[in-house]
Order: structure tokens, then sequence, then C-alpha cells
């Protein structure tokens, strides 16, 4: 047999060992650049706010930047010569009592006057006559029949079983949907103000008759919504029942028309949630943020909105590199464009110089996307490209007259619901987010069509107890008509 060099078993020996320290190296190297972008990751993370991503304001911590107003030069409030605004004075016939203040005397020489004004300046004292409930009693006699022997005792009327009237159910109820109350606060601001006594549970009991009331007219505001030409949807976490002692997830979606809003829990954030809000065949314009529920909308038809898309922008900037420079361009495009878009709304600028403009913009804006997926950094670039899968949605509302570019509405009309869920912490149950739902659906509608919330409540609950047709949620008008109207 061959003797064995050492000096071939040192160097196999070292070898072995460099590529060992070889293999160790390339392993920690791997562990560095895995946690290299950890880090940046989260140090992204804790640069997020409300301007950069699609985090709420009120996540913002204290002394969170903002972005600078432009300084006009003027001094904080009226400027000179600005309208002066005033409350309005009731006309006389809602007036309930007029005193006349007549001068005596004059106040040069003391001579006495007589006579009066034939148009004396009017002054008006607001004030609410002491609150107290209107209490009926119904006295149900029994009288014994003369001829069989029979006693007969008179019958509460079906719309009066109640201990509660309709236009103080439809109060407890429009507490907590409109003023966000508690079911207890509403027990007690009823007792403070009228000197009604009621339970927790009654305000409650109240909720789910006055939600079957609704039922109806929600169904029918959700059909309009249906067939309207444009709308607005968004969506938002929610809570409903308890799993685990823990408060069940659910999502709280919105579908906005110009005058008509309707609101729906579901325990889904799906687009199978969004094909039943919207109708299967809906064929209006839809504004909505990038949410995939919404993908199956004709992207000719849909709208994404740009205030998510000015926060997507300010991400690139705010991470900075390659795709921070392409942030600014696609910011200075996105605020030339909004400038020119407000001189449309204002009647500044005409509707066909601003498509004209447009197309400018739109090729330009395609072109910073398309590089910053190409060249900018991981998460810019995939940012990026998400956004190109949706580039025809980017502009309809430049060759769709009164189409805005942002989903500001919908959530406009969503922000009173996400301040409910903040101090109510969801539902307890589906039939307790069946009233939430057809709650805010009525008085958001409400509010937007300019009628008296408190005596659609009480005429929609005087109609159920009465087994009749309750009042409609839809316009009276056309909105053509409505805004000429107004």
């Amino acid at each position: 047999m061959a003797e064995v060099d050492p000096r071939d078993v040192r160097i196999a020996q070292l070898e072995a060992m460099v590529a060992e320290r070889d293999a160790r190296i390339a392993e920690l190297m791997a562990k560095v650049e895995a946690l290299t972008a950890r880090v940046a990751e989260l140090e992204a993370r804790l640069r997020q706010d409300s301007s950069n991503s699609s985090r709420p304001p009120s996540s913002d911590g204290p002394g969170t930047r903002r972005q600078p107003k432009r300084p006009t030069g003027r001094r904080p409030g009226g400027q000179p010569g600005h309208k002066k605004h005033e409350r309005a004075l009731l006309p006389p016939e809602q007036v309930q009592h007029a005193v006349e203040v007549v001068p005596r005397e004059c106040r040069g020489c003391k001579r006495q006057l007589r006579g009066q004004d034939s148009a004396p300046r009017r002054h008006q004292v607001v004030e609410v006559p002491p609150l107290s409930a209107i209490v009926t009693e119904y006295r149900c006699h029994a009288l014994q029949c003369p001829e069989c022997g029979v006693v007969t005792r008179g019958e509460v009327p079906a719309h009066a079983r109640s201990v509660f009237g309709d236009r103080l159910a439809a109060l407890a109820s429009l507490l907590v949907g409109k003023y966000r109350l508690s079911k207890r606060l509403v027990k007690d601001a009823l007792s403070d103000m009228l000197g009604v006594e009621l339970s927790v549970g009654s305000v409650s009991n109240l909720e789910g008759e006055m939600s079957e009331a609704l039922a109806p007219a929600a169904a029918e505001a959700l059909d309009y919504v249906r067939a309207s030409e444009a709308a607005n949807a968004d969506e938002t976490g929610f809570a409903q029942g308890r799993e685990g002692g823990r408060a069940g997830r659910a999502w709280l979606w919105v579908v906005a028309s110009a005058l008509v809003v309707v609101f729906h829990i579901a325990t889904s954030r799906g687009g199978k949630v969004a094909r039943q809000l919207l109708g299967a065949d809906f064929a209006g314009f839809l504004t909505t943020d990038r949410w995939s529920a919404y993908e199956w909308v004709d992207a000719g038809l849909r709208q994404l909105c740009w205030a998510h898309l000015t926060r997507d922008f300010q991400g690139f900037i705010d991470r900075g590199g390659r795709g921070g420079r392409i942030g600014r361009e696609l910011m200075r495009e996105r605020n030339r464009f909004f400038k020119w878009y407000h001189r449309v709304r204002d009647g500044t600028l005409a509707r066909e110089h601003f498509e004209e403009r447009m197309r400018e913009v739109e090729h330009r804006v395609g072109q910073l996307l398309r590089e910053a997926a190409r060249r900018a950094e991981k998460k810019t670039a995939g940012m990026a490209r998400e956004i190109l899968q949706w580039e025809k949605c980017l502009w309809t509302f430049v060759d769709v007259p009164g189409l805005e570019p942002t989903n500001n509405f919908g959530e406009r009309c969503i922000r009173h619901a996400v301040m409910y869920r903040k101090t109510s912490f969801g539902t307890q149950s589906e039939e307790g987010s069946r009233f939430v739902e057809r709650i805010f659906t009525a008085t958001t509608t409400l509010k937007l069509q300019g009628r008296d919330v408190l005596a659609f409540l009480t005429d929609t609950l005087a109609a159920h107890r009465r087994g009749l047709r309750g009042p409609s949620l839809l316009p009276a008008l056309p909105v053509s008509q409505l805004a000429l109207a107004a």
C-alpha cells in the first residue's frame, strides 16, 4: 500500500475547513440580509402614518408631521369684506309670542311719542318649553252581558300595546343611531330630559321594533342604489357577537349614491358581499379603493380613489432611493391635474380643455409607474405593479362628467359609523347588526336629502304598529331636479 503524504492530508483538512468556513459565512450573510430587510421593513412601518399609508389619522402618534399648508398672508378669521353670516329670522307665522317694544319718549327732548313703526327691527329669542312626557291611559272596562252573563273587557288598540309611544320610541332609536349614545346613556337621557323611566332592556327592545319597521324602507333603498348611475363603496372593520370571550370579526360596508346610502354588516370582506350589495348586474360607475372585493366590476366602470394613490406616492417618497425620486414626479403630476379638476368643478376651465390636458398627464403617470416597477426598490416596485394592474381605472373620471377622482364621499358617509364602532365596540348579535345597518341607512340618507329624521322614524314606527306602509327613503325628485331646487 502506498504511503499517504502527511502534507496531502493537511491540505485536505485545510480545504475542508475553508469549505466549512465559506458555508458558514454564506449562512451568516443570508441571515444578515434577511435581518437587514426585516429592519428596513420595521423602520418603514415606524415611518407610516395617515399621509403615506391606509392608516387612519386617529392612529397617528403625537408629533406626527403634517403636510404644511401654504401661507396665504391673511389673518385668521373672517376676512375684510366677507359676507356676514347671521342666524336667519324665522317667518312671522312661526313665531309663537311677539312683544312690541315701543319707546314712550324721545331720547333727545323727552317729548312723549305716539304710534308704531311700520317696519320695526326684529329680534328673536329661541327657547325650549319645559319638557315632559304625555301619558295616555287606556282604561279597559269589563261589562257583563245581561242576556248570557259573559263578561267582555275592552282591549287596548294594537298600535298602543307598547308602553312607549311612537315618537318616544323613535327618539330612543335616534339617540343611538344618530347621536351614538349607548343604551344606558339613552336610558339616562330620557329620564333627565323627559322624566321617562325605562330599562336598558327596553331600549334594546325598542331598537328591535324600529329595525323591523325600517326593513322595507332599507330594502327599497338598496334597490335604488343598485340601479344608480354612480356610487361610492367602502368598508371598515366591525365587531359582531362573541367568540371565546372575544368580539367576533365582522365588516361594515357602505354603498352610497348621491342621495341614498345603504349600510350592511357582514362577517366577510370578500367579493361575494360586494356582489350581493351592488347586484351582480350593477351597471353604474363605481368609485372605490384598490380592495380586491371589487375586481369583478368592469374596469371601464370603475374609478380608483386618488386620495389613496396620493398616500401611496407619498410612501414612495418617504422610502427614498430611486422610488423616492419617481414618487416626487408622480406627486407633481397629481398636484397639476387636481388644480385643473378643481377649476373645471368651479367653472373656470372648460371640460374639453381639461380632457385635452389630461392626455399628457395620463401618459406621464403611466411612464413613471412603469419605471418604478422596473427600477425602484422592492416594496415601491411591487406597489407600482399593483397600481398598473388597474391603470385604466385611474382615469375614468376624465371621461365621465360629474364623477369625482376620489372616494371621499363614501368615506364621509362611513365616518359616522366608524365613530359609533369605537364607542360601542360593535354589536352582540345578528339582530343588533340589522338595527345598526338600518338606522344608519335611514339617518345618513335623510341627512343628505335634508329631511326631518325624527319625523321619519316616528311615522315609520307608527305605520308599522298599525300594519300600514311606512314612508320611503327615496328622494321625491330625481337628483337633477333636487340639485336645481337646492
